[in-house]
């Protein structure tokens, strides 16, 4: 049986009327007949593998969802993800690949479907694992593992490109019709591009990649993480003095109990300003720098907490709790209260990171703690009553940091 090339190129063509936005993406992938495939695979290279019988078998509305469902993996670099949470957990074999192909199907079948586009037989839902949808692939690798649960989904094979695990089909880095590094970064742009300009055709999966990927590297992130780590391992941060453990020069002196020095974990806590005058895509910001603090931390989140703040503060909240973080606010700003707050707390912090405008009063005196200000960009401010005006500036005792 030969590869219908009018058949599938036909299901190509309604995939890119229902999902316009990865029209670039679709044409970008260079297909490759394959006997070897169960179904249809991709490879790191923008090949595309293509069973002849499965194409026979298979009607055009339902091919045109794999072709969106295949480019998918490629868009969202699953094999990238793969290779990275592999190293980093120590996950081996082909048992941990296919464990990886599932929960990479899961991030992108919860919302890819629908509006003319027919999720095909089989396929692989976050609720068929009793998962919430709307999460990453990551995030459903450490909640589920391979079991009876699963075993329904044992043929599943998108191929390397979706958990990173060469294949025996696969043409490699110099096989013919590959793309180039440089290429395949240029396609992603270009759909997330698509993407951006229109955010109300795409479903909130697609538009969350897209404006993480078109962003360009930010060399103030690294700057903010490099503060926050250097103010969480400075000297005398978390150390406090004990005497369940007595110190060593207590045999110095008969009678005389000396406590000794303990170091503990750094506790964080990260002031957000909701303010008016800061917008919905600097508090988005903001949430992504959280993630970053506590990466720095050692991935501690029960050492991070998240207290918002406008003209009073508000909510505070334990990473560790909580599914997601929500901020309070919208009226002035005063981010004293928030500072008092802080200090005011039972379990004193170590560090307090701000993230703010910057157009609020700060405290008259230096915390007992290191602070570190991540400051949004604002245009000079003119006050026509009194044309010397400037903004306070933060104090000389904060280490600050200018997002954006």
């Amino acid at each position: 049986m030969s590869l219908d090339e009018e058949k599938l190129f036909a299901a190509r063509l309604h995939a890119v009327r229902c999902r316009p936005y990865l029209a670039t993406a679709l044409f970008a992938l260079h297909v490759v007949e394959s006997r070897q495939v169960p179904t249809m695979a991709v490879d790191r290279y923008w090949r595309c593998y293509v069973s002849p019988a499965f194409v026979d078998r298979t009607p055009v509305q339902e091919l045109a969802g794999v072709w969106v469902h295949e480019v998918s993996h490629l868009l969202r670099d699953h094999h990238g993800r793969g290779d990275r949470f592999a190293v980093a957990h120590g996950l081996t074999g082909p048992g941990e690949r296919l464990r990886m192909n599932i929960a990479a199907d899961c991030e992108i079948n919860d919302d890819v479907f629908g509006d003319d586009l027919v999720c095909p037989e089989g396929a692989v839902h976050p609720v068929s694992l009793r998962l919430s949808p709307g999460e990453l692939m990551e995030d459903y690798l450490r909640q589920f593992r391979l079991g009876p649960q699963t075993a329904g989904w044992a043929w599943l094979d998108c191929g390397s490109g979706a958990d990173g695990l060469d294949r025996d089909w696969d043409l490699g880095p110099d096989g013919a019709h590959g793309l180039t590094a440089p290429e395949r970064d240029a396609v992603r742009f270009r759909v997330a591009q698509g993407i951006t300009a229109r955010p109300g055709d795409a479903p909130r999966g697609w538009q969350r990649w897209a404006e993480e990927a078109f962003q360009p590297p930010q060399p103030w992130r690294e700057l903010l993480g490099a503060a926050v780590r250097s103010a969480v391992s400075g000297p005398g941060v978390g150390e406090d003095y004990t005497y369940g453990r007595p110190a060593r020069r207590s045999s110095a002196l008969p009678g005389v109990v000396l406590p000794s020095l303990r170091r503990r974990p750094p506790r964080v806590v990260v002031i957000v300003d909701t303010s008016g005058s800061v917008s919905d895509s600097e508090l988005g910001s903001a949430l992504v720098e959280i993630a970053a603090i506590v990466r720095a931390v050692g991935g501690r989140r029960d050492l991070v907490s998240v207290l918002s703040c406008d003209a009073a503060a508000h909510l505070t909240e334990q990473l560790c709790g909580a599914e997601g973080i929500t901020l309070i606010g919208g009226g002035g700003t005063n981010l004293r209260a928030g500072f008092d707050k802080a200090m005011r707390a039972n379990r004193k912090p170590d560090v307090v990171v701000a993230l703010t405008d910057g157009q609020t009063p700060w405290p008259k005196s230096k915390p007992p703690c290191r602070t570190v200000v991540g400051l949004f960009p604002r245009p000079p401010r003119v006050d026509e009553h009194d044309p010397d005006y400037v903004p306070a500036a933060p104090p000389e005792w904060a280490r600050v940091v200018h997002i954006g």
